[in-house]
């Protein structure tokens, strides 16, 4: 605390530059419109990857989102069409065209001539104080920048990814989508040297606007407020929420850019965190380790050095919903 009577600054804070790598379907959208309009982040680039769609449809439709949504000028560029090692796979869960199939205009904007990888390193280094990274995507094109250009770890300040479970998979009964479709790059953001929060399926799946708020943020005058909305009817409500319920939308993706803009909104404990990558049935697992002991395994040698992660254990679900609705509502 300062001395008494010392004068108390008022001066706001800075806010927090963010990058954003992301596979936009549905709920990556909703994370962007939030992103865009929250005035505690500074959204520095938006980098693409192959995913919930192709990469050219996520970079179409990452530059239809800015549009509708009036955002500035924030640089986009096209990444990886494919993971380090396993063939693409889609999540047809978001549409043909990975946006809910709402028939969205073609996007006037264009991505920066360049690719993710290089214009991560270039906004990573250029930004005068430290970037927060929010993968929410298959982490393809983050693996590349770290195995290419290491020296960007002294400018990131945290990875904070959408991604994992501890407990239950979508992909797979153990493996979440993002991790599940590039299990080796997961592995290698993992060994990134930097601090990491896991924001994954355990609370990914709990945060859910109500049928009544989406059917409002459909009526709006506002185009990007009205998208958010669409996108939300889009989402599948909670399982066993009852039929009156049936337009309530999960925020997904967009929980982890909440999380930066107000990380008070979710409980975290550092655990140690790998990636399956054998093959067969765990492929893409992230197995948590929440032991309160050593086991057998330990005793008899077999101690591993694992990367300790900030993982999202619990989230305060009407803190994010009432956040994000004054944010894109802005």
């Amino acid at each position: 605390m300062p001395p008494e009577g010392a004068p108390v600054s008022s001066q706001p804070q800075p806010p927090t530059p963010v990058i954003i790598d992301c596979d936009t379907g549905v709920d990556d959208a909703l994370a962007l419109l939030f992103a865009v309009r929250h005035p505690a982040l500074d959204l520095r680039a938006i980098t693409c990857v192959a995913g919930n769609t192709d990469v050219d449809g996520v970079v179409r439709n990452t530059l239809t989102v800015l549009e509708q949504a009036g955002a500035p000028d924030i640089p986009v560029a096209r990444g990886a069409e494919r993971p380090l090692i396993e063939p693409p796979r889609t999540a047809p869960v978001h549409g043909s065209d990975g946006m809910g199939d709402l028939g969205l205009p073609a996007p006037n904007r264009r991505p920066v001539d360049m690719d993710a990888v290089t214009l991560l390193r270039r906004e990573i280094l250029a930004s005068p104080s430290p970037v927060t990274l929010i993968p929410t995507a298959p982490l393809t094109n983050i693996a590349l920048l770290l195995r290419t250009h290491p020296e960007v770890t002294r400018n990131i300040e945290r990875i904070v990814f959408m991604g994992g479970a501890v407990e239950v998979g979508n992909a797979t009964p153990v493996a979440e989508f993002n991790v599940w479709h590039d299990p080796e790059a997961a592995a290698i953001l993992l060994t990134a040297g930097v601090p990491i929060t896991m924001y994954g399926l355990d609370v990914f799946t709990r945060v859910v606007v109500p049928a009544l708020t989406v059917h409002r943020l459909r009526e709006s005058r506002d185009p990007g407020t009205r998208l958010a909305g669409d996108l939300l009817a889009h989402r599948p409500a909670t399982p066993g929420s009852s039929p009156d319920d049936s337009e309530a939308g999960g925020l997904g993706d967009a929980g982890a850019v909440c999380a930066v803009a107000d990380p008070a909104g979710i409980t975290t404990r550092r655990l140690p965190v790998e990636v399956s990558l054998a093959p067969g049935p765990t492929r893409g697992q992230t197995i948590v380790d929440r032991r309160p002991r050593p086991g057998e395994a330990e005793h008899h040698g077999e101690a591993r050095t694992t990367p300790l992660v900030d993982v999202a254990l619990d989230v305060d679900v009407d803190r994010f919903v009432k956040l994000y609705l004054e944010t894109v509502e802005r």
